[in-house]
């Protein structure tokens, strides 16, 4: 068992009653009642690898409004086969959620699955970067935090305006940088990829432009930010230098970005295509070592779902994005872990504990009296990537052989995923 949040690691039992534990000791079961045992279910973890269930605060659901692609239901399979237990939608649904009629319908939805379904609201109204939407009203009705994520703020005056309102909301911005008016074709990165297909692409200078801005606004605010799904070496090093210089300041990699680059847009083409795109394999290294140091603090999916026929579409034309809930822990320890970067200690705290932390969520821990969400893991087992829950299968990974196979799921103390 691994706890992030204690750092206690070791062989234990742990007792579930009620959707909290209620104890986390040695052979257990040796020093409990005979009654006492035959009430109880058993579950035998010899072998694996328990942790708390993981929680993913980039996610998109597509619901309302795309269901097609991904709904609640089918999305939160997605992330129970994945070791999630807590996810944090993004509000770019049709419509978005800029109103509390349009969040409660996702939190109701939310409530009905087998997992914690948050989400956020967005920072302005029809995510236009014009008019705030009522974050306090938003607030008090359940959302978690605001972002426009797909769509950048690049009015300086909204940005800052908003920052201000949810410090004192004590709430995250997560925050999508790329400057629109950099960019010639999205989702392909201006370099080598751009080149093999013959289109403009997407320079770093438009990430790195609005995460130095960004940046500025949070420690003169004192706002809590997230730079979302983070990809230039650039903007790594400029969050390592502003967290020297305030706790308010957060980073997320995605998987797909500490584990390829742009040579898997030349050789997968829309599968491997996403915003903001793979870059450089010094981009890739700048990344892994930013997750090992603790500059980017947060390892988020940004699971994106499209259809087939969508990403059949020209390489201009189809979506970005790819799915990545059933794939995030396998690449994390086998990218990383195997890799020998980090220790699944510290991937679970990027996966788990900070995350939540971030979001003031109840998870990402395993304690007596806490949430009794967990993930058993076979961290030895190797399986190849292949059928998904999700609607989707919008994903490069497909026919890859990865470390780290999620036995069972468990949420609120119920089993909601069982391998085979």
């Amino acid at each position: 068992m691994i706890d992030p949040r204690s750092g206690r690691e070791g062989n234990y039992d742990v007792l579930i009653d009620k959707g909290r534990i209620v104890k986390i000791a040695g052979k257990l079961s040796g020093r409990m009642k005979e009654e006492e045992l035959e009430g109880c279910r058993r579950i035998d973890a010899g072998g694996l690898l328990v942790a708390p269930g993981l929680v993913d605060v980039h996610v998109h659901f597509r619901d309302p409004g795309f269901t097609y692609k991904e709904d609640i239901e089918t999305g939160a399979g997605a992330a129970a086969r994945g070791g999630f237990t807590t996810v944090v939608l993004m509000a770019n649904t049709k419509p978005c959620v800029d109103r509390v009629d349009t969040l409660q319908y996702v939190l109701e939805k939310g409530r009905r699955t087998g997992i914690h379904v948050e989400t956020c609201a967005n920072v302005t109204m029809g995510m236009k970067g014009r008019e705030l939407v009522p974050m306090e009203e938003l607030a008090a009705a359940g959302a978690v935090g605001f972002t426009d994520d797909g769509i950048p703020l690049i009015d300086r005056e909204v940005t800052l305006e908003a920052m201000r309102r949810a410090r004192a909301l004590d709430m995250p911005v997560s925050l999508h940088e790329e400057n629109p008016q950099l960019i010639e074709n999205n989702g392909i990165n201006r370099g080598r990829a751009s080149q093999f297909y013959g289109v403009g692409g997407s320079p770093r200078e438009a990430e790195i432009s609005l995460v130095e801005r960004d940046l500025e606004l949070a420690l003169q605010t004192g706002a809590c930010i997230n730079i979302q799904h983070i990809s230039t070496k650039e903007a790594v090093e400029l969050v390592r230098r502003a967290k020297k210089r305030g706790n308010n300041i957060h980073a997320e990699a995605t998987p797909h970005h500490f584990a390829l680059t742009e040579e898997a847009v030349i050789r997968y083409g829309t599968l491997a295509k996403m915003n903001p795109p793979l870059r450089e394999e010094e981009d890739r290294q700048a990344i892994i070592r930013g997750l090992a140091d603790g500059t980017i603090d947060l390892i988020a999916t940004d699971h994106a779902p499209h259809s087939a026929e969508e990403k059949a579409r020209p390489i201009t034309e189809a979506p970005s994005g790819i799915i990545g809930l059933e794939t995030a822990l396998p690449l994390a320890i086998t990218e990383l872990v195997e890799g020998g970067y980090m220790t699944m200690m510290q991937v679970l705290k990027c996966m788990s504990l900070h995350p939540a932390a971030m979001y003031h969520l109840d998870a990402g821990y395993l304690a007596e009296g806490g949430p009794a969400d967990l993930v058993l893991v076979d961290t030895s087992a190797r399986e190849e990537v292949g059928e998904f829950c999700s609607k989707s299968s919008n994903s490069p990974f497909v026919g890859r052989i990865l470390r780290g196979v999620v036995r069972m799921t468990v949420c609120g103390g119920e089993v909601i995923y069982r391998h085979g």
